[in-house]
């Protein structure tokens, strides 16, 4: 297939039995629409083997680094309560974070009335 719909239609009319000019024509421009969606990236639900080979290098990829840092781990106090109970308080790397008080904030304006949102009453 190309991205020609002139040529798929060519294509169609040598390859298969179709009943119809019409249903010839919807054929050849969805594999029309369908090969220049392929050609800007990976098309959901349509495997190619370049698209697999690419997917699979990704999935291979080790970081020399990984994003999750495991030397240090802050967790509340609720956590590290949770932990003592399953006999895992001893864990390398785990410690108590500091408590910062948050202030509640109110939010501006009223809940409710009439036409809220909709420029009118």
């Amino acid at each position: 297939m190309t991205l020609d719909f002139h040529t798929n239609k060519k294509i169609l009319e040598e390859v298969a039995i179709i009943p119809s000019k019409r249903l010839r024509n919807k054929i050849a421009g969805f594999s029309t629409h369908l090969m220049k969606r392929i050609q800007k990236g990976p098309v959901r639900g349509i495997s190619l083997k370049l698209q697999e080979e690419e997917r699979e290098r990704r999935m291979d990829f080790v970081p020399d680094e990984s994003a999750i840092n495991t030397d240090r781990i802050e967790v509340d106090k609720e956590t590290i309560d949770l932990l003592a109970s399953m006999g895992m308080s001893e864990l390398p790397g785990v410690v108590l974070k500091e408590e910062v008080p948050v202030a509640m904030s109110l939010p501006v304006g009223g809940f409710g009335g009439r036409g809220r949102g909709r420029g009118g009453y």
